[in-house]
Parts: C-alpha cells; structure tokens; sequence
C-alpha cells in the first residue's frame, strides 16, 4: 500500500501488508496534545501513525535511523478513539493488539490497525529511507518524526473495518479451551 491510503476496506483481518511513503510517528505524549485541542503540525487525514519513538543519530546528511520498533499500543487505547476522530488517520500501526471495544471504533471511524512484530526494530528502520522532518522536538523520543518509508512490514492487518480483531478472537478462542 502506498500513503496516503486509499480505502482500506477490502483489506481484512490476517492479511498481511507493507507501506511505502509517508509514516508519522506518536505516542502518548503526542495523543494528549491533539486530544486536548493543539493542532498536529502535520495534516494526517488519510495517513498512518506508528506507535513508535525511533532511535536516531544527526549525520552530516541529516537523521539516521538506527532502531524503530513498535510500542505496545493497547496502553493508548483510552486516547485511541479520541485521537483518529481528532485526526482523520486511515492506520494506527503498533505492537501487540488493542481493546475490543476500541476495535469497534476504529472500524466504525474507517481506520484500520496494524500489527508490527516487537524486537524487530532494526528492521523496521532499515526500511526507512528518509526523514522527512521532525516535529514537537521538546517531547524527546515522543517527538512526532515524520518517516519516508518503503516495503514497511510485513505487517498483518489485526482490526479491519468490518470489526474483526485478531488478539480478541485468539483470546476468545484460549478462553474457551
């Protein structure tokens, strides 16, 4: 897929993606400011956000990303709906899954949720070609890094916009055995 996004509806639970282009990066601190009124300094409408806060070093030629693994998202679930009606973003990308009810809203918002693999943050920034800029510096590592990013994943697609939520039914299916 190539961002912006375009639908993604057709996309369903298990399948598995990669991004090329734009990807922007945020975390708690970032979620708090936007759902409190501040403005992003970029337009997000359509974009993907990774929960990430990105190791990087300065180089003569500009940022180079060193590691870029995900975070556990399910610990911004009490921002998640707030943060993609706030923003119009199409993909939240993170670690592990999110709340079956913030699924539920997700899909009704027509975003979907990505699933990156933990520990495999020098993967993820191998596949970083550029970045683009860098926004709200003073939150440190909660920065909002915007990356330029090809062949991003593989990822597998954990919530689509039908609903279905890959971690809530693994755990309906353990619970009942």
């Amino acid at each position: 897929m190539t961002t912006p996004l375009p639908d993604v509806g057709s996309l369903r639970a298990g399948d598995l993606v990669t991004i090329s282009g734009r990807v922007v990066t945020a975390r708690d601190k970032v979620y708090s400011r936007v759902i409190a009124g501040e403005k992003p300094p970029i337009d997000l409408q359509g974009g993907v956000v990774y929960h990430c806060g990105p190791l990087a070093r300065r180089t003569p030629r500009g940022w180079q990303v060193i590691s870029a693994g995900p975070t556990t998202s399910a610990r911004l679930d009490p921002m998640q709906v707030d943060f993609v009606r706030a923003t119009g973003v199409r993909a939240l990308i993170g670690k592990g899954g999110v709340g079956e009810e913030v699924a539920k809203n997700l899909a009704r918002l027509g975003c979907i949720y990505l699933a990156f693999t933990g520990g495999a943050g020098a993967l993820a920034a191998s596949q970083v070609e550029e970045v683009e800029n860098i926004f709200w510096e003073e939150l440190g590592p909660e920065a909002i890094w915007v990356l330029r990013v090809r062949d991003f994943g593989p990822m597998v697609v954990a919530v689509d916009l039908r609903g279905n939520n890959l971690f809530q039914r693994r755990k309906t299916r353990t619970n009942a055995k």
